[in-house]
């Protein structure tokens, strides 16, 4: 796995990567995200919560180039997002994953992995075709880079398994190893802990913090408070579309506006 290189002589590490500026999303009369603003430091774990239809999803879309805002903008070291499509964003380096699982099932767990490294692929159809050597070269490359990917994940014992066939919390795990060929700088994870249970949410707060090991900026989008708590640097809090607390976990806990917003929707406090 690539990795991110370290940030430019003078750069300060926590100088804001992403930049969400008053962004706005309406679908008709229906407003989904309210003049939300916030940021994302380089190498920061950021965890964006909030009782179900809140508008998290909906950021996710905005950020990642699947939706355009309807007033607003966001940028990410220092280029407008707002007006390119999802795969522009991505060559960018914002990678996500999505809420529910996107596997290839009828491939490989070995295979999911290559095909989230193609677009690190150098050759053209030309020298595919004619098996070039440095073809040949770079194919044992991107082999041996789906075999680190898969050992730092904790799935190099299912790579000749079907994507398909694996446990649904090993298939959220490949498809955070999926998102990580893509080498992204900026990791978006949208509940990435759903259907696991307790064991395998404590194994993926370790992956998490090798994950920042490597340089990796996180967005989490997650209903596991106990995760939240124990991996962000800092939450942003929605309700309705509307931020409505902002902090490091401890200030989160105690907000009142947190417990009421988590109370009403009959959800019980972390």
């Amino acid at each position: 796995m690539h990795g991110c290189v370290d940030p430019p002589l003078g750069q300060q590490v926590n100088a804001p990567a992403l930049i969400i500026d008053h962004v706005s999303v309406h679908f008709g009369g229906l407003t989904a995200i309210a003049d939300m603003s916030f940021t994302v430091a380089e190498r920061e774990l950021v965890s964006l919560i909030g009782p179900n239809g809140a508008g998290k999803t909906t950021a996710f879309n905005v950020v990642t180039g699947f939706l355009r805002p309807t007033a607003g903008e966001v940028k990410y070291r220092g280029v407008s997002l707002t007006h390119l499509k999802s795969h522009e964003v991505a060559n960018l380096g914002l990678v996500r994953t999505f809420q529910k699982t996107s596997v290839f099932a009828a491939n490989s767990v070995f295979e999911n992995v290559l095909i989230g490294l193609h677009r690190h692929g150098r050759s053209n159809v030309w020298s595919t075709l004619l098996a070039l050597p440095r073809v040949r070269a770079e194919e044992r490359r991107l082999r041996e880079e789906a075999w680190e990917i898969l050992d730092f994940v904790g799935l190099g014992r299912r790579a000749g398994e079907l994507g398909g066939a694996l446990p649904y919390g090993e298939q959220r795990l490949l498809e955070v190893a999926v998102a990580l060929a893509a080498d992204p700088s900026l990791l978006l994870l949208d509940e990435p802990v759903s259907g696991m249970n307790d064991v395998e949410t404590t194994s993926f707060i370790e992956l998490l913090a090798r994950i920042r090991g490597r340089g990796i900026t996180v967005l989490l989008v997650e209903h596991d408070m106990h995760l939240v708590m124990n991996v962000s640097d800092r939450i942003v809090v929605l309700n309705y579309g509307r931020i409505i607390a902002e902090g490091p976990p401890a200030e989160i806990q105690r907000n009142p506006d947190v417990i009421r917003a988590y109370l009403g929707h009959g959800v019980k406090r972390a």
